[in-house]
């Protein structure tokens, strides 16, 4: 996403912008899958997360403090890339 960043724990300074597709397809790697759409609101659920995550697209771009929420949602329920653990 970013050469120059590097994502920390709990989220700590995501200092690039994200853009929107690539947040999604960062939460598809992650095994969260599109429920809905509403409006700008992309709603994804994981079969092992309790929570929703929402992200919005905003002139090609992801919402960093939504991106955050995804890294920490990540980071929580020890999800790894590729699978639906």
């Amino acid at each position: 996403m970013c050469e120059s960043s590097q994502i920390a724990p709990e989220g700590a300074g995501i200092s690039c912008h994200v853009r929107f597709e690539e947040a999604c397809a960062l939460a598809r790697a992650f095994g969260f899958h599109l429920s809905r759409v509403k409006g700008s609101h992309h709603i994804f659920v994981h079969p092992s997360v309790r929570e929703l995550l929402n992200l919005q697209d905003v002139r090609g771009k992801a919402k960093a403090y939504q991106v955050r929420q995804l890294l920490q949602l990540v980071e929580r329920y020890n999800l790894s890339l590729g699978g639906e653990e």
